[in-house]
C-alpha cells in the first residue's frame, strides 16, 4: 500500500488572504507542486499522491479550497477566479513556478491561474476536471439549490460524495469521508459550501485558450459526474493541447481510489515537464 497522509499528521500552515487564511500543508523538497481539492472535499484526498511527488523529490503544497478544511469561512467569493488568485498567491509565497494538481471545480481554478499567470505555473495535472458548465436545465439547477438545503443538505451530499467512488475504498476511505462530513458541521462552513456551489465554470473556459502548460488530464472511466467521462476528457485535453490518461473503474477521485495507477503516471508527467527533477 502507497504511503499516505491525513491533515493530522502534518503542521497546518496558513496563507494570509483579502478576506480570510488559506490552510496548507507541505511535504518535501524540491521543484514546487501545488495541489487542490475540488468542491466539498479537504486536501488529504492528496494522502497518497502528495507522498509519492514527495519521495520523487518534489515539494508539495496540499491547500484547502476557501470554506473548506482548515481555511477560513470569512471570504465573500468562493468561485474559480477567487480560487485562482489563491494559487498565484500561494506559488508566489512559496517561490514558485509551480506546476499544479487539481482536482474537479479546482480545476477550473487551475487552468484560469494559468492564463492568469502564466509565468508562475509551469505545468497542470487535471484530475476528474470541471473547466466548463455541465448541460443542466434550469429545473436542474434549481433542485441541486433545494437539494443542498438545511438541514437536509449535509446527509444529500454525504449520501452523493459515496457514488464517486463507484469501484475502490482504501483503508482510509471512512476517515476520509467523516473528516469531510465533520468539516461540513463546523460553524460557517455549510454556508459556504454552499456558495461555493453556486460557481460558473465560464470564467476558466473562456480562458482555456490562454493556457500554454503542458497538461495531463486524468479521469475515471465510471466518473458519475459526466456523462461521458472519456468525451470530455478529450475534449479538454484538446483545446489545452494535453495528455490523457483514462481510469478504467475510477470515480471523481482517481489520485485516491487508484493511486497505484495515478501516482506513477503524474510522478512521470511531472519529472518529464520540469527540468531540474529530470
Amino acid at each position: 500500500m502507497p504511503m499516505t497522509f491525513a491533515a493530522t499528521d502534518t503542521a497546518t500552515l496558513y496563507l494570509d488572504r483579502p478576506g480570510g487564511r488559506i490552510a496548507y500543508s507541505l511535504f518535501g523538497e524540491g521543484p514546487l507542486v501545488i495541489c487542490l481539492p475540488g468542491m466539498g472535499d479537504v486536501r488529504s484526498v492528496y494522502r497518497f499522491l502528495a507522498p509519492a511527488l514527495a519521495e520523487a523529490g518534489f515539494r508539495v503544497a496540499a491547500m484547502d479550497l476557501r470554506g473548506h478544511g482548515d481555511s477560513d469561512v470569512t471570504f465573500d467569493i468562493y468561485d474559480d477566479v477567487a480560487a485562482g488568485s489563491d494559487l498565484i498567491a500561494l506559488a508566489e509565497h512559496l517561490g514558485g513556478p509551480t506546476i499544479l494538481v487539481a482536482n474537479s471545480m479546482g480545476a477550473g481554478a487551475a487552468c484560469w491561474a494559468t492564463a492568469e499567470a502564466p509565468a508562475q505555473i509551469a505545468g497542470l495535472v487535471l484530475l476528474g476536471p470541471f473547466v466548463r458548465n455541465g448541460k443542466v436545465s434550469p429545473l436542474g439547477k434549481l433542485m441541486l439549490r433545494l437539494a443542498l438545503l438545511r438541514p437536509w443538505g449535509p446527509a444529500v451530499w454525504k449520501t452523493y460524495f459515496r457514488t464517486l467512488y463507484p469501484t475502490r475504498r482504501d483503508a482510509e476511505y471512512e476517515t476520509h469521508i467523516a473528516e469531510v462530513a465533520g468539516n461540513l458541521r463546523k460553524p460557517g462552513h455549510w454556508e459556504a459550501f454552499y456558495k461555493t456551489t453556486q460557481t460558473s465554470h465560464d470564467p476558466a473556459e473562456a480562458r482555456l485558450g490562454e493556457v500554454r502548460a503542458p497538461t495531463l488530464v486524468v479521469m475515471g472511466e465510471k466518473d458519475p459526474d459526466f456523462p461521458a467521462p472519456e468525451t470530455e476528457a478529450r475534449w479538454i485535453a484538446d483545446r489545452l493541447k494535453g495528455e490523457v490518461l483514462m481510469v478504467p473503474g475510477a470515480g471523481h477521485y482517481p489520485q485516491a481510489e487508484f493511486p497505484e495507477v495515478v501516482s506513477p503516471a503524474v510522478v512521470e508527467f511531472v519529472r518529464r515537464i520540469t527540468p531540474s527533477a529530470t
